[in-house]
């Protein structure tokens, strides 16, 4: 579809494979918070293998703002008939609308699927474009008649753009850990206090004691019977649960072809036999990209950030799951100069872990005035909670006080 609009001309594809993927790189090079997620290749293994399509609810939408053939800005946005793998959630929301007979779904979802990491949302060349492409997502949104826009877990400059435009912004809370740039775990350590200390080092004595060892590869150091033995394990986590994954086996496949180098891969074994896996997701500057745009780099490490993401286990060791998220992750990033660690959504146990609390905000619009009230009302008692909780998780601090 083509619109001229704000001389701009607006143009939304069915695909990501219908944008090239230089076009969508080169302008996810230049924003604040520029996470792999939403790299072309990314956003392409999700629809190509069958994860995030219409069939699964998720149907692309993707808009772009074009001036002279050249991308000036981009948003992955997707049509939804579902609320599921999305992290902030609206099911309440959704039941209001079905008690007044009035339908939700579809509603337009701007977000990376299944995957809850704050970052950039609103790819553009300049903070004029960033809020011209908000205007016309409301607009198309209105056109197409859809109930609501939801632009989940954005970054300032995103956020900034939205209330302009009149978005009402919510807010959640996950957990980060920071890199004050230990020489080594055990300097980690130190700097919490003695009941935190002495809860990991029982955590991780116990999967010691119990023979496991860990091993770690990266990128395409990762071998394919490694890949295979993680979606075992992903994939039986998840149906312990009562649902299938998410992801499927061709995605991860996607993965480990396209985008090696955004993966750090650690395996538990015992008596030689490997028991459980968790794969964690790594940043990447983009100094390559940036030097050829003429972006000043800041000097930052070569990986800035990893993501805690999946994990699966076939055989139980009490604790296990600690030491393969948290602790063998975080003693990686403290050997390689990672400076965060993301733990995903939810979850105060990672407090435990030094993963500190830390806001995220998502922007949305509902086209029914009366329900947008009603929503805007509920957010601001809500958000009057998210404060309050943080001021609570904030008297719980694991480190050390000075």
């Amino acid at each position: 579809m083509n619109n001229n609009s704000n001389d701009y001309v607006t143009r939304v594809f069915a695909s990501p494979a219908d944008i090239t993927a230089a076009d969508w790189d080169a302008l996810l090079a230049r924003q604040p918070n520029a996470s792999p997620f939403m790299r072309h290749a990314y956003l392409l293994a999700l629809h190509a293998s069958g994860s995030a399509t219409p069939a699964t609810g998720w149907t692309p939408a993707f808009v772009t703002l074009w001036r002279n053939n050249t991308l000036h800005a981009a948003c992955a946005l997707y049509l939804k008939d579902h609320s599921y793998g999305e992290y902030v959630f609206d099911w309440a929301w959704a039941n209001a609308y079905e008690q007044h007979s009035l339908a939700y779904y579809p509603k337009a979802v701007a977000a990376v699927p299944f995957t809850p990491v704050p970052g950039a949302r609103l790819l553009a060349v300049d903070t004029a474009a960033r809020q011209a492409l908000v205007h016309a997502l409301v607009g198309w949104c209105g056109e197409h008649k859809l109930s609501s826009l939801h632009l989940l877990f954005a970054n300032d400059e995103d956020v900034a753009a939205c209330t302009a435009e009149k978005l009402m912004l919510r807010h959640t809370v996950q957990f980060h850990w920071k890199n004050a740039n230990y020489p080594d775990f055990d300097h980690f350590l130190a700097t919490l206090s003695q009941e935190k200390r002495k809860k990991i080092r029982q955590e991780r004595r116990k999967v010691a004691d119990a023979g496991v060892q860990f091993r770690w590869s990266l990128g395409q150091d990762i071998a394919a019977a490694d890949w295979d033995f993680f979606y075992r394990c992903y994939e039986r986590t998840y149906r312990e649960h009562g649902n299938p994954p998410y992801l499927n086996r061709d995605f991860f496949q996607r993965m480990a072809d396209t985008m090696p180098q955004h993966w750090l891969l650690f395996v538990a074994e015992r008596n030689g036999q490997p028991i459980a896996t968790s794969l964690i997701a790594l940043s990447q500057d983009f100094t390559e990209a940036q030097d050829q745009l003429g972006i000043k780099n800041d000097g930052s490490p070569h990986r800035e950030v990893a993501y805690g993401r999946y994990w699966g286990a076939l055989e139980r060791v009490d604790c296990l799951h600690f030491e393969a998220c948290y602790y063998q992750p975080l003693a990686w990033c403290i050997e390689h100069g990672v400076q965060r660690f993301e733990g995903g959504a939810q979850g105060e146990h990672k407090m435990a872990r030094a993963l500190m609390p830390v806001k995220t905000t998502s922007a949305h619009w509902l086209a029914h005035p009366a329900f947008a009230d009603a929503v805007e009302r509920f957010l601001e008692r809500e958000g009057q909670g998210i404060t309050h909780y943080l001021d609570h998780l904030g008297e719980r601090s694991p480190f050390r006080q000075a």
